[in-house]
């Protein structure tokens, strides 16, 4: 963990921190309203949006994602407790209650002025970081108009590299191995997979020196995949190949998007030999719709055609290690807003990531006004 350069933890000035995600129906009669709101000003006809909410029919209407959040919750609150942090943590989310401009305003009706945001995205994208801002700036004013205080929030950094997540996923791996037949373990592949988004927006991702060719997305993505095989090799001492693949493209088919799907992965493989796959998560921080689904139920009924045995590795959700990680980050953020000059924790090649997003970073097809960066 970081070196905060003093001899107890302290989160000041920083009064309070936000849970920020993404949100998910807990009902079958949520599904089509929750999907309207994460497609609101796309115009998609309300009978489209019946047949993409069967995914969630499947499993009763309910995403996983917002119990997710409960357990991710209690996990900061006991960890912040019993190390002396005395930071409040309230749950906001984008598109399904408890909603974040509500959470807001309770936070404000609590006298909280100043407000760090843990996103649940680890890794830079236009929907990973910069829609989160835009979120904010929206919530924001809403408080404005209402009359409200307006607290500053600031958004801790990326963490795909930090050790408190790498570090169960390559638990994870270890784990999923060890549930593949003995008599193929040792010749598994690890497919890491994440959400493919369009290839115009990877290569905008980051901050703008580092566009082009998959941008920030793709290479934080191949770097956290390096840093997990590397350490499974270490533990096992079997070198597996592995690749980084994608997977919940939902977008128009003329629109390019990052390639290979997981599902045309698992045939590649089967065609060249390989004798199981350990799917690897790496681009999700719980087990929500998109892993239980596309994951779980679609990529799994297509190795199970293929006659290829496959494991799938957990994501770090509620893990006790991702919560010391978070306070780790909030403990590094408050100490840089003193004044102090913490040693920020990060394994792999690129370093920890920009503290306050700079202009040009992630940007959208139609700019809206954001918070916690230059732009």
């Amino acid at each position: 963990m970081s070196d905060h350069n003093e001899a107890g933890p302290a989160a000041g000035p920083y009064d309070a921190l936000l849970l920020l995600s993404f949100g998910g129906p807990e009902g079958p009669d949520d599904v089509v309203p929750f999907l309207e709101n994460v497609t609101r000003g796309r115009g998609i006809p309300r009978e489209r949006l019946k047949e993409v909410g069967q995914h969630y029919f499947l499993f009763g209407g309910v995403s996983p994602i917002n119990a997710q959040n409960r357990e991710l919750l209690d996990a900061l609150r006991r960890d912040f407790g019993e190390h002396g942090v005395e930071l409040p943590v309230y749950w906001g989310n984008r598109n399904w209650a408890p909603y974040l401009v509500d959470t807001l305003r309770e936070m404000t009706d609590d006298g909280h002025r100043r407000i760090l945001v843990l996103a649940t995205s680890a890794y830079a994208s236009y929907s990973g970081c910069r829609q989160y801002r835009e979120n904010l700036a929206g919530a924001l004013a809403e408080l404005a108009a209402e009359g409200r205080p307006v607290p500053r929030v600031d958004k801790l950094r990326h963490y795909f590299n930090h050790p408190g997540f790498v570090e169960p996923m390559t638990d994870a791996v270890l784990t999923a191995l060890g549930e593949l037949p003995a008599e193929v373990r040792a010749g598994a592949h690890l497919a890491f997979t994440t959400h493919s988004i369009p290839t115009a927006a990877a290569d905008t991702s980051g901050p703008v020196e580092g566009h082009g060719n998959g941008g920030a997305y793709v290479a934080q993505h191949l770097d956290t995949a390096r840093v997990i095989a590397d350490a499974v090799r270490e533990a096992t001492g079997t070198e597996h190949p592995w690749q980084l693949v994608y997977q919940s493209r939902s977008g128009a088919p003329h629109i390019p998007w990052l390639e290979p799907d997981i599902c045309d992965h698992l045939v590649e493989l089967h065609e060249g030999g390989a004798p199981a796959v350990v799917m690897v998560p790496i681009g999700f921080v719980s087990d929500h719709m998109e892993v239980k689904y596309d994951l779980d139920t679609e990529a799994a009924a297509k190795a199970a055609e293929l006659g290829l045995p496959v494991a799938r590795a957990a994501t770090v959700g509620a893990d006790p290690r991702f919560a010391a990680a978070v306070r780790d980050l909030v403990l590094e953020r408050a100490a840089k807003e003193r004044g102090l000059a913490p040693r920020p924790c990060a394994l792999g090649a690129l370093g920890p990531s920009h503290d306050v997003c700079p202009a040009g970073c992630c940007p959208s097809r139609s700019p809206q006004p954001a918070v916690a960066g230059i732009d």
